[in-house]
């Protein structure tokens, strides 16, 4: 698992979440453990690294 750093885009603050590395593209739905409010995710990984990461408002 990888731990990525990220800002909450509803309230700002910074949390972390684990990446799994096996699976090249991710998209999912996760509560901020702070404020609760229900983020979008997507990650696509390549040779164990993230090559991109978005954490957006739910709409």
């Amino acid at each position: 698992m990888i731990e990525h750093f990220f800002t909450c885009p509803y309230c700002f603050e910074q949390i972390s979440i684990l990446v799994d590395p096996s699976a090249a593209s991710q998209q999912y739905i996760e509560d901020c453990e702070v404020c609760c409010n229900p983020i979008s995710f997507g990650v696509d990984v390549k040779n164990g690294q993230i090559e991109s990461f978005f954490a957006e408002i739910l709409e």
